[in-house]
């Protein structure tokens, strides 16, 4: 999930389908009513641990006894043991026993049902309803599209494929804050933001 800042506000999409999304420059196709909260980096020792990515902000959601649904499938796997790990979590889980199982496991993706993910303060989104929209200065002016979310832990960061001409044809790196983020309106598709100095390299077509 990500937010400006300001809380964080859940919504729901009802197409029938799964959605595409990007994490950290990786494609994922999330199944529709579910949610990505984490991704499976590789197998941790010999006993089945696997080292795992967060992409959630609920600091419960990786404890032992918690249920995550595994890759395409969503297969249901329980959450045996937990630690924190240099920035990551090292899981085990009931259904995986050795290292050849948890390798297999490799870059899978973790999810939950959306009905099971913790309700969101105002003001806030889930990383699958800013990916996509449109992003514009308060002059309305088009910047570009947010095609990707990086996690760097004090905050998210937007990154945004520009227009011709903007930014030098350079990607734009938005930090997901209240000062930078003025409004995101889904029903429009439009994030408008003001750029603090030093993050656009130019403005121009």
């Amino acid at each position: 999930m990500t937010a400006p800042s300001r809380g964080k506000r859940r919504r729901k999409r009802k197409d029938g389908s799964a959605r595409s999304s990007r994490f950290h420059r990786r494609s994922a196709s999330v199944p529709e009513g579910h949610l990505i909260v984490g991704r499976i980096l590789g197998a941790h020792g010999l006993r089945g641990e696997v080292k795992v990515e967060s992409y959630t902000d609920y600091e419960g959601r990786f404890d032992a006894g918690q249920q995550l649904l595994l890759g395409d499938e969503l297969l249901l796997a329980e959450i045996s043991t937990s630690r924190a790990h240099k920035g990551i979590f090292l899981l085990s889980f009931e259904e995986v026993t050795d290292r050849e199982a948890a390798e297999d496991l490799h870059n899978e993706w973790l999810y939950i049902p959306e009905e099971a993910a913790m309700q969101l303060d105002e003001d806030s989104f889930w990383v699958h309803d800013i990916i996509g929209l449109n992003v514009q200065n308060e002059s309305l002016e088009r910047l570009g599209e947010v095609v990707d979310v990086i996690f760097t832990g004090a905050n998210e960061v937007y990154i945004v494929r520009p227009v011709a001409g903007i930014n030098q044809d350079r990607e734009l790196l938005i930090p997901a804050l209240a000062d930078v983020i003025r409004s995101v309106d889904l029903e429009a598709g439009a994030v408008t933001v003001r750029l603090l100095p030093g993050m656009l390299d130019e403005i121009g077509h």
